[in-house]
């Protein structure tokens, strides 16, 4: 049997790939085991600055929940934590960037796949929907999506269950990226390769204040982002960058 989920690594990027398209790349008990691992290997490398989730064929990025698993199992309240689908942000830790790459269709739990990662590139065949009004389950993985688009999208998406297209959800900014599948991962890898370019220990903490202040009010977050910043300006890498400008020469970062 071939693995549920591809790991391979390019540089300082990883390649997280989802490996079960005759199953619709869903989430059964191999592929979260496997994406769980995966970003947790990534974290714990330090030469690895920036991770793509994508996936395998053209047809799915994800299609959700494996419900033939689910009706196996009578699943009722998904667990959490290990056996559960993982989630960047709730129980899985990563505090560096994360990129999804949308090969096809991301449905209900594909949808959140792409979600919880930083950035989005997506072909221009794939189509997004939060299909769980459709078969009776629940969504509590959409509140952030408050904070990501308008407040009527959010609710028409969440109450109809339709699928919306990879350009419409660039149109609203949801999707950062829309390319031929053919182009995607060069797409995602070139993205990745601006990120890793950069100061790591700035660019993991730009990720930290964006997420942190969706979760705060203006002076809150103002003085927290103080709080994040202050290691980054201490950093033996803050000297490194105006010293490479002054010399005209790329800098060399340590990551402290």
């Amino acid at each position: 049997m071939e693995q549920a989920v591809l790991y391979e690594t390019r540089g300082s990027i990883a390649i997280i790939t989802i490996n079960r398209p005759e199953r619709r790349n869903s989430l059964g008990a191999a592929v979260r085991l496997g994406i769980r691992e995966g970003f947790e290997r990534f974290e714990a490398d330090p030469d690895l600055q920036v991770a793509i989730l994508t996936a395998t064929g053209d047809q799915a990025f994800c299609a959700g929940m494996d419900l033939k698993e689910a009706a196996e199992t009578g699943l009722k309240i998904p667990p959490r934590g290990p056996g559960g689908v993982p989630v960047i942000g709730d129980d899985l830790k990563v505090s560096k960037c994360t990129i999804a790459a949308v090969n096809g269709v991301a449905m209900a739990g594909g949808w959140l796949m792409a979600q919880m990662c930083d950035l989005c590139v997506a072909a221009d065949h794939a189509r997004f929907a939060i299909t769980e009004a459709r078969v009776g389950r629940g969504t509590p993985w959409a509140v952030p999506l408050l904070h990501m688009l308008p407040q009527r999208v959010t609710m028409e998406i969440l109450l109809t269950g339709e699928f919306v297209t990879a350009q419409r959800l660039y149109e609203l900014g949801y999707v950062n990226k829309v390319v031929p599948l053919a182009g995607l991962l060069d797409e995602a890898l070139a993205l990745a390769g601006k990120i890793a370019a950069n100061a790591p220990l700035t660019t993991r903490a730009c990720r930290e204040m964006i997420h942190m202040a969706g979760e705060m009010g203006r002076s809150a977050a103002l003085k927290s982002a103080d709080r994040i910043f202050a290691p980054v300006y201490l950093s033996e890498d803050a000297q490194e960058g105006p010293r490479a400008f002054a010399e005209k020469r790329k800098p060399v970062w340590k990551g402290r």
